[in-house]
Order: C-alpha cells, then sequence, then structure tokens
C-alpha cells in the first residue's frame, strides 16, 4: 500500500513540470502583450492630445492596432506550437518516470529524501499557481485596456465625421462666396466698361475734327508732335488746350463713376526707334518717353484731376504700332495714348 501511494504521488509531481512551463509561457505572452498595449496607450495618447494631428495619425493607430492584433494571432500560434512541444516533452517525462520508478525500486532507502524533494516540488507548484493568478489577473486588466481604446477610436471617429460635415458646410460657403465675388466683379468690370464707353464718347465729340489723334482699340492715341516739340517733355498750346478738354472729360467722370469702382486713366508714352543724342536731359529713348508721360499726368493734376485716378508709364521705342523704319512709320510710333481701366 505505501508502495502504492508513493507511486501515486510520483505521478502527479512528474505531470506539473510541462504545465508550468506552459504557464510560464503564456504568463511571458500576456507579460508582452501587456507592454504592447501600454505602449500602445502612450503612443495613443500623445497623438489624441493635438487635435490639429489627429485626423492624419488615426490611420496610424489603428493600423498599429491591426500589427497588435497580427501579433497577438501569432503569439496565440507560438502558444499552440509551444503545448505541442510540451506534449512530446511529455511523453518523454513519461518515460524518465518509468526509469525513475526503476531508480526507486533500486533505491528504497533513499525515499526520505524523494518525499522531501516532492514537498519543494509541491511547494514550487502552488508558487506557480500563484503566478497564474496574477497573469489571469494582467488578462482582465488589458481586456479593459482594449475596452477603453475601443471606446476611444470609436470617440474618434465621431469626431472626424463632424470634422468632415464642418468641412463640408465650410466648402459650400466659400463656393457660395466665390459665386458672388465674382458677379460683383462682373458687375464692376460691366459698369467700368460703360463709363468707359461714355468718356471715350465724350472725347470722340470733343476730338472729333483732329486728324492727328486716332482711335486704337480701346485707347486715344496721339502723336507726340500735337503735345510736344521735337526731343522735348514741354508741353506746346495746342497739346495744352486739347489736355484742358480732356481733364474737364475726366473731372466730369470723377463725379460719375461710384467710388468702390477701382479706375486709372493710363498715360503711355512712346518713342520711335532713333536714339538720342544723349547730351542733353535724356540718355536713352526710355527717359523721353517716361518724361512725356509724366508731363501730361501733371499737367491733368493741374487741371484739377484727382492724382488717385492717374498713371504715368514710359515705353521706350519697345511698343511700336509700324514695324517701319521710314518717317512715316516713326512719326506712327511717336505717340502718346490714354486708357481707362482699372486700378
Amino acid at each position: 500500500m505505501a508502495y502504492s501511494s508513493t507511486r501515486r504521488r510520483d505521478n502527479r509531481v512528474d505531470q506539473w513540470p510541462g504545465f508550468v512551463d506552459a504557464l510560464a509561457t503564456l504568463l511571458l505572452v500576456f507579460i508582452f502583450l501587456t507592454s504592447l498595449f501600454m505602449i500602445a496607450q502612450f503612443f495613443l495618447s500623445r497623438e489624441v492630445s493635438s487635435r490639429d494631428t489627429v485626423l492624419t495619425r488615426l490611420n496610424a493607430q489603428i493600423s498599429e492596432l491591426t500589427e497588435l492584433l497580427a501579433l497577438e494571432r501569432s503569439s496565440r500560434s507560438d502558444v499552440e506550437d509551444t503545448l505541442a512541444a510540451l506534449q512530446a516533452s511529455l511523453s518523454i517525462v513519461t518515460g524518465d518516470r518509468e526509469r525513475l520508478q526503476g531508480l526507486l525500486d533500486a533505491q528504497r532507502s533513499g525515499a526520505s529524501d524523494a518525499t522531501g524533494a516532492i514537498a519543494g516540488l509541491q511547494g514550487e507548484l502552488d508558487s506557480e499557481r500563484q503566478l497564474s493568478r496574477e497573469a489571469l489577473s494582467q488578462v482582465e486588466i488589458l481586456n479593459q485596456q482594449i475596452a477603453a481604446l475601443r471606446s476611444q477610436i470609436a470617440s474618434l471617429e465621431q469626431a472626424l465625421g463632424a470634422s468632415e460635415k464642418r468641412d463640408e458646410q465650410s466648402q459650400a460657403q466659400i463656393a457660395d462666396l466665390g459665386r458672388r465675388l465674382n458677379v460683383a466683379l462682373a458687375q464692376r468690370v460691366q459698369e467700368l466698361s460703360r463709363y468707359r464707353s461714355d468718356f471715350f464718347g465724350r472725347l470722340r465729340d470733343i476730338l472729333a475734327d483732329r486728324t492727328n489723334i486716332r482711335i486704337v482699340g480701346d485707347r486715344f492715341v496721339f502723336s507726340s508732335e500735337v503735345l510736344f516739340p521735337s526731343g522735348s517733355d514741354e508741353l506746346n498750346s495746342a497739346g495744352r488746350g486739347d489736355l484742358d478738354e480732356i481733364a474737364a472729360a475726366l473731372i466730369e467722370l470723377e463725379g460719375q463713376i461710384p467710388p468702390e469702382i477701382a479706375w486709372v486713366l493710363r498715360v503711355d508714352g512712346h518713342t520711335d526707334a532713333r536714339p538720342v543724342s544723349g547730351a542733353g536731359r535724356f540718355r536713352s529713348n526710355w527717359d523721353l518717353s517716361a518724361a512725356r508721360a509724366i508731363a501730361v499726368v501733371r499737367y491733368l493734376i493741374e487741371r484739377g484731376v484727382d492724382p488717385v485716378h492717374l498713371v504715368a508709364a514710359g515705353f521706350g521705342e519697345f511698343q511700336p504700332i509700324d514695324p517701319g523704319t521710314g518717317d512715316e512709320a516713326n512719326a506712327r510710333n511717336r505717340r502718346i495714348e490714354l486708357k481707362l481701366t482699372e486700378r
């Protein structure tokens, strides 16, 4: 009877090491997964703290969770492999147990020592059971963290949906404002075109009998000889008379155009391609063309035109209207152009 009791104890002791190894492996897996989820929770907290980057980092967090789930599945596969290895080890332990049984038969004198060893193994088994309970507690904490993480993801998805809705509303408002602005600009352009037509009609009436003043496109073109002596930027008396009538028309136009319409009368000076001597005031055709345009603008200001509505520009010989090089072509290219346009 004593022999049977001893054998049953031996059988129970020999089965526990495999079970203990399995529990240890599972514990390591749970600790590893716990660490991963704690790291994930840390990074998620940092990501959520930044409202401006939450939308772009949400996809990264979801990808990280996917990797964690894949890792958990891989770990589960590893545990299954470990259990299979433990079963194989168990069969080996069974063979060892049989060999141990033979040794026990040969060395019954050491039965008391074997009993002490069994008691020690029992204590280790109790310790492993305690560790198993702690591992289960860690698993429960891990499950709670996963639930909290899912709740946070749901909240982020709701915030993302609300943000997308606000973006759609903002885009609709921007599109509506753009349409209104385009309509307003079109109306302003139409109004300016109407006033430009009235101004040009008035100038046609004033300058209808002048053969050296012509209309080219949307501008009035004055031959330089009408306004200036050759090579000079001093207005002659005939040119002053023409500019007086233009100034009166501009002053009348200033009272008609609403102040919210930004408009200017651009005065462009042009010369022919022949270079200036360079010995006088003007070193180049740029200087001469700019000086003539400025002289016209200054005279209009003296006549009462608001400087806000005047612009002077010099183009030198680089914008000819006649590509020829003869006297007639040069006469046509020496000119002052007036154009009513937007500012």
